[in-house]
């Protein structure tokens, strides 16, 4: 088991940052949310914070938490730890993935999700009531 961080990452405006795996990576060209893998000694906070900055030149503050996903892929299975969180500085650069969108919450259902992403993003709409 593999424990993944992912950020929902909200602008001024509400939208949410969204970006496409490349078509080297596992999963290719799938919408994720970014994040990455947690390292030895790191929180998972701490994880989002330096992977966010890795993948996409982006400081960004964790929010809060929300409830993980365990799915079990054919050749892996993730641990997927969401953190709802806002930018504090840097500008996007793409350095893993091959593209990005700003999107309204209306418009992220129709996206072609990495499938243990589904239930995190289901789980981000349904509380949109209670943010």
């Amino acid at each position: 088991m593999i424990n993944v961080t992912c950020a929902i990452i909200l602008d001024d405006a509400g939208r949410v940052l969204v970006t496409q795996r490349s078509a080297s990576m596992k999963l290719p060209l799938k919408i994720e949310f970014p994040g990455g893998k947690i390292e030895e000694g790191e929180t998972p906070s701490e994880c989002l914070v330096r992977e966010i900055k890795e993948e996409l030149n982006l400081d960004i503050k964790t929010l809060f938490e929300m409830p993980a996903n365990t799915h079990h892929y054919i050749e892996f299975s993730i641990n997927l730890i969401p953190f709802v969180c806002k930018v504090i500085g840097g500008s996007i650069e793409l350095r893993e993935h091959a593209s990005y969108q700003w999107l309204d919450s209306s418009e992220l259902i129709a996206q072609d999700w990495a499938e243990a992403d589904i239930p995190i993003l289901e789980n981000y709409l349904n509380s949109l009531d209670t943010i």
